[in-house]
This record gives C-alpha cells, structure tokens and sequence, in this order.
C-alpha cells in the first residue's frame, strides 16, 4: 500500500518551496520559480508522483516543469514514469552507470515481489545528463545541481543561494547518512561532501528523511563520522577484523548518537545497518593507514 501523500513545510521556510512529504518513506521538494517548477524527486512509485502532481496543481501555476533526480535509489526515481513525456528529467551522468546496473533492475524485482504497488514501476531514467555541477536560472531563484558522492556515485544536493537553503536529500540524515559502502574511497567522498554542503553556510538544510531543516545536523552528521575515525583508530589488528565489532560496546549505534526513544523498530534496525556500512568503510580507510605508515 502507498504511504499517504502530504505538502508541507518548515519553519522559516519560504512559500516557494513545499516538501512533498510520502509518509515515512521519503520527502521530495517542490520549488517554484518565476520561469519554471522544479520536482526535486519523483517519489516511490507512479501512483506517488501523480498523487503529488495533483495536490501541487495551485501552486504550479500552469508554469513548465522540470524533474531532477538526486539519485538512483528506488524511493527517490522509482516514479518517473508519471513525468516521462511531460517534463525533461535531470540527473547527473553517474546515474546512467546505476540505471544499467542489473542490481537496479533487480532491487525492483524483489520490491516488486514484497508489496504489489510497485508492480507497475518502470524504470526510467534521465533526459538530460550532466557532470560536475549544473545551474537551473528560474529568475528570482538559482537552484545549484552540486555533485555530492559518497551515498551514491551519483548523488546531488541543490543549493539555492537567494534563500540559503540546501536540498541536501540523503548526502544529510538524521540520525545519520550511510556511505555506499564499505570502501575507504567512499569514506572520503560523503565526508567531503558533508564538508562542501557545511561550506555553503546555509541558513537550512534540508534532507529527505528525518524531518529536520536544522544545518546542525550537518555538523553532527560529521562529528559522527569523526568519532568513528577516533574510535577505530585506537584498535589494534585483531580488533579491526573482528566482524561483530559493530556490536561491541563502544562500537554501537547508540555509542556514537542519540536514538529518539519513539523511532519505529523497523527504522532503528534500517539505521543499524547503515552504521555497519559506516563502520566497515572506516575500519577500511585506518587498515590502509597502517599500512602506508
């Protein structure tokens, strides 16, 4: 069943931009301009996007559209079919890499087989591909397509420097982000991408899960990754190959940020995950320091 869909916004937000939020799922974010609109994100499924489409109608204004894709993961691309024909499709050229990928096409076979509602999804990827970074000029709001890698190959944040507000979609979470995996290189690309968004000084930021805007959760998002580094850094060899060292005392979760006490089960063990991810690439990135020393 799809998860419901809502607008809404932030505290200090302004009016120009709405996030379209798919319950728990994932938020994406609706920028209106004086030239055009832009969706930042097609959300789940089809049936999604079209929904958000709809509730959006007033506040498109009978304005063209224009779809960016941050990246290739299923709750952020999967409903693109609903765009296709309608409205260009950005994302960067990493993202062709991921689209041909035969784990794509599998993820939405397994999905497909779990829950119903993404019997339907098609896979469709970008009409317009870029590297580096891209500028959308809407008039009176710049919107920065910015290469953020780390989480993905092809990740990107937007950057909307009239407003000083970063759309930093899951290169940002609470509680924390996940690197694409367990591979020092990695390592260094999300931190150096959590550092260049902390650069921007923005006055919110803005991720596509956790229902936060606060720009603090950048910082603790890389105090997070430091402390992993300080940790494991101390550890002697036979620790770092120790395969249950993430759940060690010290290694934890929980070791490293707080839980909301009110965090669904299901969350909490996603999130474990993503720390184990998290943990193996920085056990990773201090083996190859060792051995260059």
């Amino acid at each position: 069943m799809n998860p419901s869909i809502e607008l809404c916004s932030h505290p200090g937000l302004d009016e120009r931009i709405v996030i379209v939020r798919a319950g728990d799922e994932v938020d994406a974010v609706f920028v209106r301009t004086e030239r055009f609109n832009v969706l930042i994100d097609t959300l789940g499924t089809p049936e999604l996007c079209r929904t958000a489409l709809d509730l959006l109608e007033e506040k498109a204004e009978v304005r063209p559209l224009i779809v960016v894709n941050s990246h290739m993961d299923w709750d952020h691309f999967w409903g693109n079919a609903a765009i296709a024909g309608r409205a260009p499709i950005i994302a960067h050229a990493a993202a062709l890499d991921r689209l041909r990928d035969p784990a794509t096409r599998q993820v939405l076979q397994d999905k497909a087989g779990e829950e119903a509602r993404f019997r339907d999804v098609e896979l469709i990827g970008p009409d317009i591909t870029f590297s580096g970074s891209m500028v959308l000029n809407g008039g009176d709001l710049t919107l920065e397509l910015i290469h953020t890698p780390g989480h993905t190959p092809d990740h990107l944040a937007v950057w909307i420097p009239e407003l000083r507000v970063c759309l930093a979609v899951d290169a940002v979470e609470y509680p924390v982000p996940e690197v694409w995996s367990r591979s020092a290189d990695d390592l260094r690309l999300i931190r150096a991408s959590l550092e260049r968004i902390r650069d921007l000084d923005a006055r919110l930021v803005i991720p596509a899960h956790g229902g936060t805007c606060s720009p603090s959760t950048v910082a603790k998002n890389l105090a997070y990754f430091e402390s992993l580094a300080d940790r494991v850094g101390r550890l002697g060899g036979s620790r770092l190959a120790d395969p249950e060292l993430g759940n060690a005392s010290g290694f934890r979760l929980e070791d490293f940020v707080a839980i909301p006490g009110d965090m669904p089960s299901d969350t909490l063990a996603f999130y474990r995950n993503c720390h184990e991810t998290n943990l193996g690439a920085t056990v990773q990135a201090h083996g190859e320091k060792l051995k260059s020393a």
